[in-house]
């Protein structure tokens, strides 16, 4: 069982964790997902945009996915490495990436969009996204919501204070955005079963989610790695539960 163990751990620290894309992990962890279809309504959308702007593209593969995108596109990244790998993925589809550390102010003109979307946006600076988008126009995003895979989470940092495990409600999205004068017209939250099923697959979880325990290492963690490989081997996968929430907002004509 050590062997394997370490065998796993190894696979799963040696494994590029670049771009966005979790292709890694089939058939070693399972996430449920949310039923209104994020990545088809974005394609929706922009079929009918004229400019849109994508924040926090990560390595671009969402945006990539899209079947008809309008005539002006640029997308945001500020990690290095995915960085490099949208630039391969989506320059070829007429696609702008810029580099962008996301803080305020975005990089662009006021009312330079009718479209902005983000999928699972690290932070939202929704007065950015009310300035730079086009009277009329509308921010569409996918978001994680309050306590996402804390079972995983707090088994490594122990229980999370409330107004952490709180943090990123939908509710305060909606309250934000009408603070930025959005109106929001849909916002939806769903609580999806998530599934590890083997140890590898929570140590590339974590080193590719950085922000859930933040000072994760396999040299830091390997005890706690240890006994869940265990648990895992004799009880089954470990289960977590994942939190989404939609939010489409306009800004008034």
């Amino acid at each position: 069982m050590a062997d394997e163990f370490d065998r796993l751990v190894a696979e799963a620290d040696e494994v590029s964790v670049a771009g966005w894309d979790f292709s890694w992990l089939d058939g070693r962890a399972t996430e449920r997902r949310p039923s209104w279809g994020y990545q088809r309504l974005m394609g929706e959308r922009m079929a009918r945009a004229s400019a849109a702007l994508d924040i926090q593209t990560g390595g671009g593969e969402v945006l990539a996915g899209v079947p008809t995108l309008p005539p002006l596109v640029v997308a945001t990244e500020g990690w290095p490495p995915n960085i490099a790998t949208a630039t391969r993925l989506l320059h070829p589809l007429g696609v702008v990436v810029v580099a962008d550390d996301d803080r305020p102010p975005l990089p662009f003109a006021d009312e330079a969009f009718d479209l902005v979307v983000s999928r699972h946006p690290v932070t939202v600076w929704w007065d950015e996204i009310a300035r730079v988008l086009r009277p009329g126009g509308t921010y569409f995003s996918q978001q994680v919501g309050p306590a996402s895979v804390f079972e995983l989470v707090e088994y490594f940092l122990g229980p999370q204070p409330e107004e952490v495990r709180r943090g990123r409600h939908p509710d305060a999205a909606r309250g934000q955005a009408m603070a930025a004068g959005l109106d929001v017209v849909d916002l939806r939250f769903e609580k999806l079963r998530t599934e590890f099923r083997d140890i590898g697959a929570v140590v590339y979880f974590l080193r590719k989610v950085v922000w859930m325990v933040p000072d994760f290492t396999v040299t830091r963690y390997r005890d706690r790695l240890r006994d869940l490989h265990d648990h895992i081997t004799t009880q089954g996968p470990f289960v977590a539960w994942t939190t989404r929430f939609l939010i489409e907002a306009r800004k008034p004509a």
